[in-house]
């Protein structure tokens, strides 16, 4: 297997090791087994440890759980709009500006202007 080839990604690396523990293979023999044909990008014995462990308690899904935490929600056509209204409005306004008054990140109001208006700043210096 060429290094290219070898190169799984975490699914895969985790559907291997659901195959393994399916056939009755301890973490330690499957880690020895990844690591002789994947070398170093090959997932640590810890990884394959809970993996392994959590294939034995019934786990069926290879994917990521979803992780706890605020959904992206700033990006929205109602703030793609109020944003354009704003600059529209006053066209000297200044980024921290706009995101003061809408209580939104300065960095989501850039994204806004920039990906979402197609607008860039414009110096007539």
């Amino acid at each position: 297997m060429s290094a290219e080839s070898s190169n799984l990604s975490n699914i895969e690396h985790r559907a291997v090791i659901k195959y393994f523990v399916k056939k009755g293979k301890t973490p330690k023999e499957i880690f020895e087994d990844m690591v002789s044909v994947l070398q170093e990008s090959a997932p640590s014995y810890t990884m394959v440890k809970k993996w392994a462990r959590l294939f034995q308690e019934g786990r069926e899904s290879c994917e990521d759980d979803p992780r706890p935490g605020r959904p992206v929600t700033v990006v929205t056509e109602e703030n793609v709009r109020k944003i354009e209204k704003f600059v529209l409005a006053h066209r000297r306004i200044k980024l921290w500006q706009i995101a003061e008054e809408l209580q939104i990140s300065k960095e989501r109001v850039g994204e806004i202007i920039h990906e979402h208006m197609n607008m860039r700043k414009i110096s007539a210096r």
